[in-house]
């Protein structure tokens, strides 16, 4: 017989301390990985610093840091957090005070990891694009590369020449991928 682990809600999640890791809930199941390494948080920061000018400039709406918990689904719930999160001025009144929103961003940025297994990604670019995410930006520094997911279906690479678009999502946005990787 098949013992079933109870499930943890996002409100749980909420309270969990574990000292230097990163969580996230997948259809009530914890996940716990190590701080990604340096360079991740320095490319991490620097497409921050690109997007967030951007939309600061534009009033277009919040940017989230790296790490930020969206609720993306209930019973069970995912809370998934991405390395870039922008979410449109219409709707950033929706984020609440406390906990995790209850709101898909418009745009996510995933920067892959060397331990990242491809599947892994894949997951969770289908979870942010089933709760409505519009455009989600995959960048492999390994690789010097990122991939474009739409909401739409539609798959873009991004070689190390090119430029990252805000498509309909930051319109008039766009920024080399070189810079944000170099």
């Amino acid at each position: 017989m098949e013992s079933s682990a109870k499930l943890m809600t996002a409100s749980e999640l909420e309270r969990l301390v574990l000292a230097d890791k990163q969580t996230e809930l997948v259809r009530g199941r914890l996940v716990i990985r190590e701080p990604p390494g340096t360079r991740h948080g320095r490319i991490a920061a620097t497409l921050s610093f690109h997007v967030s000018d951007f939309v600061h400039r534009e009033r277009l709406g919040a940017v989230f840091a790296q790490d930020t918990g969206f609720r993306l689904q209930s019973n069970p719930d995912t809370v998934r957090a991405p390395d870039l999160a922008f979410v449109a001025r219409e709707r950033a009144s929706e984020i609440p005070d406390r906990g995790y929103a209850s709101v898909a961003p418009d745009l996510v940025a995933e920067i892959v990891s060397p331990g990242d297994a491809p599947a892994d990604v894949l997951a969770k670019v289908a979870d942010w694009l089933a709760a409505g995410v519009r455009l989600t930006w995959v960048i492999d520094p390994a690789r010097v590369e990122a991939r474009v997911y739409r909401s739409d279906g539609s798959l873009s690479l991004i070689a190390a020449d090119g430029m990252l678009s805000g498509d309909d999502v930051l319109p008039g946005f766009s920024c080399s991928l070189r810079d944000v990787l170099d």
